[in-house]
């Protein structure tokens, strides 16, 4: 379980979009520049293109560290045992969240009157990955996540939250990788998005024969270039799983074996993985974050490379205020 949460910090930390998430800690003009300066490469066909920056002010937020999707894991598992809809609803109506369009879309549903499902049906969002990034807690916990998932998504919203919590289970539980996804794809009827991306990924991944390999494949079989944000479940569930199972097997172990339980090989199999997702820079907001919670959970906490361990485990509130300074392993362990 800790292993899980590390992982999906580590791997929410590794993908681009994170130091946009942490800026916000930053004074609001420094992103303004941001923003100009963008918009003069562009005008005047400059290659080298402008990065979040701290100018006179402290760097800390900048660091590589985790963001947006470890700190709604957190906020999940603080509140796993509550009533979903009210735990939403007291989010309704604060104004200093940073959220997914679909909790945004979901919150405005809420304060409106309107109940799950329909708060995540009548959703211009509903087929994201918000759900499946929080499910992580309900699949490390034994939980189903579908009562959480109806409140902010539907479809494929759903589906993936579904599949990211039976695979989580699996391997809380000591099953294989391979077993694991077995369980996810249970949940992922083949007539859906979501389940065909799902088999076209893996089968693509496994042909590759290593994650990093199979970036090209991912790329051609799973992602939209059309669409204009890449947190589509049915992209992003489907590359975790694809590439958490491609670094378990070129990692040349098994969870349980002697050899895949050494640090060396744990340690590998999760960077692999995660370097891979983040190399999709569509969907580098949280298919890394995802495919490092599978990982994670696969390989245990102590696997993970130390420096990592350390600079993942506290939160920076750059989402939810009132978390800055946790202890996102304290939360874990509480969970257990």
């Amino acid at each position: 379980m800790r292993g899980a949460f590390a992982g999906l910090a580590a791997g929410d930390a590794a993908g681009w979009p994170a130091a946009r998430h942490r800026s916000t800690l930053l004074a609001g003009w420094s992103r303004r520049l941001h923003r100009e300066l963008d918009a003069f490469a562009e005008e005047h066909q400059v290659t080298t293109l402008p990065v979040p920056f701290a100018l006179n002010q402290p760097v800390a937020p900048l660091a590589v560290g985790p963001s947006d999707d470890a700190e709604w894991l957190a906020w999940t598992a603080l509140t796993i045992r509550e009533d979903r809809a009210e735990a939403f609803g007291r989010l309704a109506g604060r104004d200093d969240l940073r959220a997914r369009i679909s909790v945004w879309a979901a919150l405005d549903n809420l304060a409106a009157g309107k109940r799950p499902p329909a708060s995540g049906h009548d959703n211009p969002h509903h087929f994201d990955d918000a759900a499946a990034v929080r499910a992580v807690a309900f699949g490390a916990a034994g939980l189903d996540p579908r009562e959480d998932a109806c409140v902010t998504n539907a479809e494929d919203g759903v589906l993936g939250a579904v599949a990211m919590a039976r695979a989580v289970t699996a391997l809380v539980d000591g099953a294989p990788m391979a077993d694991a996804v077995e369980a996810a794809l249970g949940a992922l009827p083949a007539g859906t998005a979501i389940g065909h991306a799902a088999r076209e990924a893996l089968a693509a991944a496994r042909a590759a024969g290593s994650p990093f390999a199979a970036v090209p494949a991912m790329d051609a079989a799973v992602l939209d270039h059309v669409y204009s944000y890449g947190v589509a479940a049915a992209q992003t569930v489907p590359i975790a799983l694809a590439l958490a199972d491609a670094a378990v097997s070129s990692a040349g172990g098994t969870p349980g074996s002697e050899k895949f339980g050494a640090e060396k090989f744990g340690a590998e199999a999760f960077g692999a993985g995660v370097s891979a997702a983040a190399c999709l820079a569509a969907v580098a907001d949280s298919a890394p974050a995802l495919t490092g919670a599978l990982l994670g959970c696969a390989v245990g906490h102590d696997a993970l490379p130390a420096a990592w361990r350390e600079r993942v485990r506290t939160l920076a509130g750059c989402c939810l205020p009132e978390l800055a300074g946790t202890d996102l392993l304290d939360i874990a362990g509480r969970l257990a």
